[in-house]
């Protein structure tokens, strides 16, 4: 029979591999909240209300009248009818339902975890900086959403990253207790041995990569130039007029923005490379097969950032571009953790 220690660490693990699921999920339902222009449906942050949708005629009408305020509906959408205002409610309701589920569920057995003292400090104390991080997403989330509700038809590229930066922290950061809770071990993340830069960097380049594509898809970049391997007719974006190192810094520029996100791929391509060369040429056999699948996703995630382009936007390969993202930068945080020793 298993130890009641045993079944305690057990219980830590699937606790933290559902949250991890949920969350996964949480970053799929909040892409395409962003993809359907669903995110400032509802006009409120509704914090401790809001838990059920509305049940009558006269509650809708009120939801659907406060969508009408803003500039969203006015400028883009004032022909909706409320049928059609009922699908992106619905995608934003979603979305805060399942944000107030991941609080209380990793909240609640958190806490009992605390009082049970089985589990080992290292381990909590990161949980607990999680879960303040979980906390600390919802307010940024209505930060965000306040965004779009006023002066502009969307919300905040720079808070759209933001968000989104907060939950990629979170799923790594679990999936980082996970892969040590699974091998029994304690490796300290932020190991400052030299020999680990060449692939914190990695990590650093594909994080920005992630911000860029919050970016391209917060101002709908992606809608400027779509083709490929040429932005129109050549590299460089032919209504870009670079006159000062301040312009390259414009990150309001549509095609600037997609211009880099576009290059950063192709040096992350060509930074993984020369990391193969280097993981082969000195036969570090603990990481190749890490290696391969990092590199696998990478081939997997420019080509569907290539399809989004030249299909339009196509939702569902625009979904599976922003997924294969957060897979991206966990491959490359499991490739970290088998080369640390």
């Amino acid at each position: 029979m298993q130890s009641y220690e045993n079944k305690i660490n057990k219980l830590f693990y699937n606790w933290l591999l559902m949250s991890f699921i949920m969350i996964f999920f949480m970053i799929i339902i909040g892409g395409l909240t962003r993809l359907t222009n669903s995110g400032l449906s509802i006009t409120e942050w509704e914090l401790f209300s809001g838990i059920l949708p509305p049940m009558s005629k006269n509650k809708w009408d009120d939801y659907f009248l406060l969508y009408k305020q803003i500039p969203q509906y006015k400028l883009l959408f004032n022909e909706m009818t409320l049928d059609q205002f009922k699908i992106i409610f619905y995608w934003e309701y979603f979305h805060r339902i399942l944000g107030r589920i991941i609080g209380l569920f990793f909240m609640i057995p958190l806490i009992f975890f605390f009082f049970n003292k089985k589990i080992h400090s290292k381990y909590l104390l990161i949980c607990y900086f999680i879960f303040g991080l979980i906390v600390a997403q919802g307010f940024v989330g209505w930060y965000m959403v306040k965004s779009g509700l006023v002066n502009d038809i969307t919300v905040s590229h720079y808070r759209l990253s933001l968000h989104l930066s907060i939950a990629i922290l979170i799923t790594t950061l679990i999936f980082w207790v996970l892969i040590n809770l699974k091998n029994n071990t304690f490796k300290n993340f932020f190991d400052n041995k030299k020999n680990n830069y060449i692939y914190l960097i990695l990590i650093s380049f594909i994080f920005c990569q992630i911000v860029l594509g919050a970016f391209v898809s917060g101002l709908d970049a992606g809608k400027v130039y779509q083709t490929w391997p040429l932005m129109n007719y050549g590299y460089f974006p032919d209504d870009l007029e670079i006159l000062s190192i301040k312009d390259l810094l414009n990150f309001e520029n549509h095609s600037l923005i997609q211009f880099y996100h576009r290059n950063l791929a192709y040096f992350i391509v060509i930074y993984s490379l020369v990391l193969g060369y280097y993981i082969i040429k000195n036969k570090i056999k603990k990481v190749i097969k890490a290696y391969f699948f990092l590199f696998s996703v990478i081939i997997i995630q420019i080509f569907l950032g290539i399809m989004t382009l030249l299909t339009d936007l196509n939702i569902y390969i625009a979904s599976a571009h922003q997924i294969t993202s957060v897979l991206l930068i966990l491959s490359a945080v499991n490739l970290y953790y088998y080369h640390i020793k």
